[in-house]
């Protein structure tokens, strides 16, 4: 990528099929509208299917809408059982953009009694991404949607789900987007040794402006994070350019890419590099393990 990345670059997708996580708003939404403008059969897996209908009416090519729930393990399950009905056209996926997620919300717990933000943006896509590998082309590649707040987070393993600790918003959704460069750096690791040429990249918006933010619960936080999406943010279409890039470029696995910016807040893609924390190998594998063993999802 040594010249500045843009979209124009993404090559015909005609025949291709790729699965978005989250794609009935934001950065998901203007992933779906561009990879299906280029001939790539999407499916928008949401939360909402009502709203994703809408969403697929206004986009061109073939779309689908798809029930998926990652705050539900019966839910991933139900979406991966279902796509393994598919005939074998049917159930080959080429991408798998995990996209979806939940930012600086007040506590909650799933329907699991994960904590709400690391059950719905890691051990979800944790969850779905194992069910889903055995479909994915030989060739494919899943993308992991991690977050410049990554690089303040830590990993408790011994409290993942903010039982003992006092609850931090902001402290949980770090520790997610920290997740997700772990998931993808073990699941990387894993297709390595197994001789895959399947790829796991990751990419972050920077600031974009999107309907994740302001769900605090904090009145004044919410309206300092408003005063940013105007001022600094940049939009959700050019939030979504690095996951188009992770998703479509000639790519390492294990690329991470971000805004070229000042700061990683803005601009377009490039390489970007990530905190001591998420590439400790080891760190990686023992979350990797601790996700298998909550979700019951696990790779051979």
């Amino acid at each position: 990528m040594a010249t500045p990345w843009t979209t124009a670059q993404i090559p015909d997708q005609t025949g291709r099929t790729v699965l978005v996580t989250g794609a009935s708003s934001g950065l998901g939404q203007e992933t779906t509208k561009e990879l299906a403008a280029r001939g790539a059969r999407v499916v928008l897996a949401v939360r909402d299917t009502a709203k994703g209908q809408r969403v697929a009416a206004g986009l061109p090519g073939t779309t689908e809408v798809r029930r998926l729930d990652l705050a539900d393990l019966s839910s991933v399950r139900a979406f991966a059982e279902g796509w393994a009905q598919q005939d074998d056209a049917g159930r080959r996926i080429d991408v798998v953009v995990a996209n979806a997620g939940i930012m600086m919300v007040p506590f909650a717990r799933t329907a699991d009694g994960f904590e709400s933000q690391v059950g719905t943006n890691h051990l979800g896509h944790h969850a779905l991404v194992c069910q889903l590998l055995p479909h994915l082309a030989p060739d494919g590649r899943v993308v992991v949607l991690s977050s410049l707040v990554h690089k303040t987070g830590k990993i408790d393993l011994g409290d993942l789900n903010w039982e003992r600790r006092a609850y931090s918003p902001s402290g949980a959704y770090a520790q997610s987007k920290l997740a997700n460069l772990l998931f993808a750096l073990e699941l990387q690791r894993r297709l390595h040794a197994a001789g895959s040429l399947q790829r796991v990249l990751a990419a972050h918006p920077g600031w974009a402006a999107t309907n994740l933010q302001g769900r605090s619960g904090n009145a004044l936080a919410d309206r300092l994070t408003g005063v940013g999406n105007r001022v600094i943010a940049q939009s959700a279409a050019a939030g979504a350019q690095p996951t188009l890039a992770a998703a479509t470029a000639d790519l390492p696995g294990g690329a991470f890419l971000g805004p070229s910016g000042p700061g990683e807040v803005r601009g377009a893609p490039r390489l970007v590099g990530r905190t001591a924390l998420a590439s400790d190998l080891g760190l990686a594998a023992d979350l990797w393990a601790l996700s298998a063993q909550l979700t019951g999802a696990d790779l051979p």
